[in-house]
């Protein structure tokens, strides 16, 4: 007789626990364990419980290779949801086994589960083996199917394909579903006085394991309710009009200030700080160094003569590398869109910049369109206050746009659900590259669900309060997908492309480059282990079909791109991670975090503009400037939305951390520490050198990064 010892650990989120009867049967090279259920006095399974269990065999198993887990009826009681955390299993000869599982198990049902030992499908022969990793992503194949939104977009999770399976597989609605209620027939749920609707189905039918923790839930609840019904009882979000003086746009978030929100009210209409938001702003990607200027913005030395001073030109400023480009030339052809009955404006400017000898950035000149000619004028700081205040507000309206659906939601939100629906799809649990992504996908798809639900869809929030409405998303989003480089991925290459390694007091490219050295090195150690030659990356059919899918679902195929569809070394496979790591976590929270810092003050970020550009200088007024910026309703929605995704909910996990025991072997475990001690460093050094700054830049502060896109 052999006795194995069974260490059950139950997670310690709320309602984590179950009353369903929990079995195992243990599996080895030599046999396999009767199923024996796991019983003790009292109440098993509790929320954060460890428990211990013994399983009698006839003869000792051998080496273990799976262990399954039976979740079936107990008495009388409802089927609910279970989250097992790891269960390890110590041999008769003490050997001990580490089976991670980290998930909810629910209904009544058999997983299985494999030693914590990452392994490729080369490492793996026995057929045993080979065969659950093929009926694993088999399983995960019919669960997370992709779907197309719209042709030129990445392509996301079809949702209708989890209520398909609750449908075949009779799966209860559980407690894990935090937007349900199964006595509600109504399809949409809206939050009290707030502009967006809930698609309850989609979330309620959702694959458990990538639904919101109820925490989550309950902490972006409770932000979003007592802003949009303070505005409600203001009667702002439903008043209509033209803001009758500036001053009351501060009134809008009178209780929810921050330091930056007050110093960009402040600052806002200075020179010196637009061009600082190119650097340090929420889209601080758009600049680009200039050798000489395109010909589509004649600005001439006598223009900027005035600005520039007596010891130097434009043309000797265009040779040191001190002038810079922000083109949105994508801008051209969006479609414009209604807003409470009145057609809304786009531009697509140009706007030049120059780096001054202070080591300021200043703007030089704006083209409101990229078409030069008498009806668009070049503005300059020499200009009346008002025209250059408004030529300045037309570029800011550009960047809210750009920013908001390419730079953020597109760069970020899109392209990272496309690799979390392909490391779901092609890669299994003991896969190396599967444990090192998980922790950088979690809740990625529940976010996007909710946000095409709310904000893409017809009549969502995007309709509601932007010129170009949702038909020109779909439009930028396709157009800038169309136009996505590997370089522009890959933030040094980017970087070093548009020419911008050399300008100072840029601290978002600063820290930006340190978090992904720290990113780099911990991945090299991580693929230095478990890949040591190029055969082995190229012979990995598993690592393959996932790199093959992201450049098929993701890029669509555009060989143009210069994105990967094959990898054949391991440096390669190593910058291809570290960018996506990169861009799940640190990337989203440079463009994210600060919205409602860099946008609380309406005039820095107008979602729209009610009146054409300009076409003539001397005709700008504090009334009619009024009357170009969004109504009052408007401005509310969107200040909104900016005030909800800049505050993090609870069950936050910043870069770095990884509760979840994924990788069981020491080499990567120390490997996951030194990588916490550099971002520790990273962090006291951006907290000390903020000390000095008028207007601190900390979203990239690695505890203040979330590991994945999740908000």
């Amino acid at each position: 007789m052999a006795t194995y010892r069974v260490c059950v650990t139950t997670g310690p989120y709320l309602m984590a626990g179950t009353l369903d009867n929990i079995s195992v049967t243990l599996v080895g090279t030599c046999g396999e364990s009767p199923k024996q259920t796991l019983d003790r006095m009292g109440r098993d399974f509790t929320p954060g419980a460890v428990q211990k269990y013994k399983v009698r065999c006839s003869a000792e198993l051998g080496e273990l290779l799976l262990l399954r887990v039976h979740k079936g009826r107990y008495a009388f009681f409802p089927k609910d949801s279970w989250y097992c955390s790891r269960i390890c299993v110590t041999a008769p000869d003490g050997t001990v086994s580490h089976f991670p599982c980290y998930q909810w198990i629910e209904g009544y049902c058999t997983i299985e589960l494999r030693p914590g030992t990452a392994k490729t499908i080369c490492q793996d022969t026995l057929p045993l083996l080979l065969d659950h990793r093929k009926r694993e992503l088999q399983a995960r194949q019919e669960c997370y199917r992709w779907k197309i939104f719209s042709p030129g977009f990445p392509r996301m999770v079809d949702v209708s394909s989890f209520e398909e399976m609750e449908s075949d597989k009779k799966f209860a609605l559980t407690k894990m579903a935090p937007y349900a209620d199964q006595g509600e027939s109504s399809g949409n749920r809206y939050l009290p006085g707030f502009p967006m609707k809930i698609d309850i189905p989609s979330l309620r039918h959702m694959e458990p394991n990538i639904r919101y923790s109820v925490t989550k839930t309950t902490s972006l609840l409770f932000n979003a309710i007592p802003a949009s019904l303070g505005m409600k009882l203001r009667g702002l979000l439903d008043r209509k009009g033209s803001w009758k003086k500036l001053d009351d746009i501060r009134n809008i978030f009178w209780c929810h200030k921050t330091i930056t929100s007050e110093y960009v009210t402040e600052h806002w209409c200075e020179d010196h700080f637009f061009g600082y938001q190119y650097l340090n702003g929420v889209n601080p990607v758009m600049l680009h160094c200039l050798s000489s200027l395109p010909s589509k913005l004649p600005v001439t030395s006598d223009m900027v003569a005035p600005l520039l001073g007596p010891d130097t030109c434009l043309q000797t400023e265009l040779e040191r590398g001190n002038v810079f480009l922000a083109d949105y030339w994508i801008l051209a052809e969006a479609p414009v869109h209604c807003l409470n009955g009145r057609q809304q404006y786009v531009a697509a400017p140009i706007c030049l910049l120059w780096l001054n000898p202070q080591g300021a950035l200043m703007p030089l000149a704006i083209q409101l369109s990229q078409t030069p000619g008498p009806e668009s004028p070049i503005f300059l700081p020499t200009d009346c206050d008002w025209d250059w205040l408004l030529a300045k507000t037309w570029v800011r309206n550009a960047e809210f746009l750009v920013h908001e659906n390419n730079t953020h939601f597109l760069c970020t939100h899109l392209l990272c659900e496309a690799f979390a629906m392909a490391t779901l799809r092609q890669l299994p649990l003991c896969h190396p590259i599967y444990k090192l992504l998980l922790p950088h996908t979690r809740y990625t798809l529940q976010v996007n669900t909710i946000a095409r639900a709310t904000l893409l869809n017809p009549e969502g929030l995007v309709d509601k309060v932007t010129s170009i409405g949702r038909q020109g998303l779909i439009y930028l989003m396709s157009t800038g997908l169309a136009h996505f480089t590997y370089t522009n991925f890959c933030l040094p290459d980017s970087l070093r492309d548009r020419g911008v390694l050399a300008i100072p007091n840029y601290h978002y490219r600063d820290d930006g480059l340190k978090i992904w050295a720290a990113i780099e090195s911990f991945v090299l150690e991580i693929v230095a282990y478990y890949y040591p030659s190029d055969a082995s990356v190229q012979q990995d059919s598993e690592l393959q079909a996932w790199v093959g899918e992201i450049f098929a679902q993701a890029f669509l195929g555009r060989e143009s791109s210069g994105f990967p569809s094959r990898l054949c070394t391991p440096g390669e496979l190593v910058k291809f991670l570290t960018a996506i790591i990169f861009n799940c976590s640190a990337q989203h929270a440079a463009v994210n975090s600060g919205q409602h810092d860099f946008g609380a003050w309406m005039p820095n970020a107008p979602s729209s503009m009610r009146k054409p550009p300009p076409q003539t200088k001397g005709t700008t007024t504090l009334k009619s400037y009024l009357d170009t910026l969004p109504e009052v309703n408007i401005t509310c929605n969107n200040l909104l939305l900016f005030w909800l995704v800049s505050q993090e909910p609870k069950d936050q996990r910043p870069l770095g951390t990884y509760p979840d025991g994924h990788f069981t072997e020491e080499a990567p475990r120390q490997s996951i520490a030194t990588f916490q001690s550099r971002l520790a460093q990273i962090s006291r050094d951006i907290q000390e050198r903020n000390k000095s700054l008028a207007l601190p830049y900390a979203y990239l502060d690695p505890p203040l990064i979330e590991n994945s896109v999740s908000i």
